[in-house]
């Protein structure tokens, strides 16, 4: 019992947080001022209904005191012929319309003060209706201007949450601006002291290089082989074994210089030829 108790409750309170989450002030003031409207009206009806009972009763008056004053005359009518029996009934009915009209004249007076009470409400709640009216409309002007407070208040967080936002990424664009314009600078300095050799330039330098390295050494090479051919005797210069032997021995430079070497043993050839 105690569990579901409890558990009522929770659900009871957070019915009733989420009516008056829901509840608009302004709608149940509308509300509240129209069941007095329709108070007013009851009020005003209830007052047309006495007035129109009050009206009721004074004609019926009127109609009963017309016909006393109608028996009267008979009455003396009556007596003037000598017929004091028509004269006794008249006066008779005359005495019963008396009484009819002296109740008639106690309710009268009843619905009178009815409706001289049901006027005095009909004011004061009609007074009232008026001021809660204004009020109504004040409250309601109230809440209208403070919900706008609140929206723009709300816009303006937004706007300012927005606005750091934005100030957040500026900074991070500014700092990766500064650290990229910084390694820049960093890698100009690099270049501009050597670091960084240009590839393409260090291997041009390095051939051209090796060319004249290469030259020299086919030079040295040729200037041999000249010498040796030069200390040859005559007769073996046009031998067939003898240009086999400096073909041989050419050949076997050319296969330890490589391919640069290989050209320019057949250069250092056909000189060869031209001597013997």
């Amino acid at each position: 019992m105690g569990v579901m108790k409890r558990l009522s409750g929770i659900v009871q309170a957070k019915a009733n947080k989420a009516l008056d989450k829901a509840e608009d002030p302004r709608d149940t003031l509308d509300l509240s001022y129209e069941k007095q409207l329709e108070n007013l009206q009851k009020v005003r009806r209830g007052l047309a209904d006495v007035a129109t009972a009050k009206k009721r009763i004074e004609l019926q008056a009127n109609q009963l005191q017309a016909q006393a004053n109608k028996l009267q005359d008979q009455a003396k009518q009556a007596l003037g012929q000598g017929r004091e029996d028509l004269a006794r009934e008249a006066l008779t009915r005359r005495s019963a319309i008396a009484q009819q009209l002296t109740d008639l004249q106690t309710q009268h007076e009843q619905i009178a003060q009815q409706q001289q009470t049901l006027l005095t409400t009909s004011q004061r709640l009609q007074a009232s209706v008026e001021a809660f009216r204004t009020k109504k409309e004040t409250l309601k002007a109230s809440y209208t201007a403070a919900q706008a407070q609140v929206n723009i208040d709300e816009a303006t967080s937004g706007i300012s949450e927005s606005m750091g936002d934005a100030g957040l990424a500026m900074q991070r664009a500014q700092d990766k601006i500064s650290s990229m314009q910084a390694r820049a600078g960093a890698m100009d300095e690099l270049v501009t002291a050597g670091a960084f050799s240009d590839p393409t330039q260090s291997d041009d330098i390095q051939a051209q290089l090796d060319q004249a390295s290469t030259g020299a050494d086919i030079d040295a090479q040729l200037a041999q082989l000249q010498g040796e051919l030069a200390t040859q005797p005559a007769g073996q210069l046009g031998a067939p074994s003898g240009a086999a032997t400096v073909g041989t021995a050419v050949q076997e430079l050319a296969d330890q210089d490589g391919d640069q070497g290989q050209a320019a043993d057949a250069e250092t050839i056909q000189p060869a030829d031209d001597a013997s």
